[in-house]
C-alpha cells in the first residue's frame, strides 16, 4: 500500500494537469495538501470531510477514494 506522501504526489500531478480555476484543480490540490500534512489515510479522509464548498468536498472525496483504493 502506498503511503500518504506517495498519494499526495499523485494528487499534485492531477492538480497540475487540471485547468486553473476548475473544481478538479481545487479538489486535487486539497487532496494533495491534506495527504501531505496528515498522519494516515483515515486522518486524511476525516479532514477532507470538512472541506467547503460542497462541490470541492465531493470532488476531493471522490478523488481521494480513487487514489487510496489503487
Amino acid at each position: 500500500m502506498r503511503d500518504n506522501l506517495d498519494l499526495a504526489a499523485s494528487a499534485q500531478q492531477l492538480a497540475d494537469a487540471a485547468p486553473t480555476g476548475s473544481i478538479d484543480r481545487a479538489a486535487a490540490s486539497s487532496v494533495a495538501i491534506t495527504l501531505a500534512t496528515t498522519r494516515d489515510i483515515t486522518h486524511a479522509r476525516q479532514t477532507l470531510g470538512g472541506l467547503s464548498p460542497v462541490e470541492v468536498r465531493q470532488a476531493a472525496l471522490t478523488l481521494f477514494d480513487r487514489l487510496s483504493a489503487g
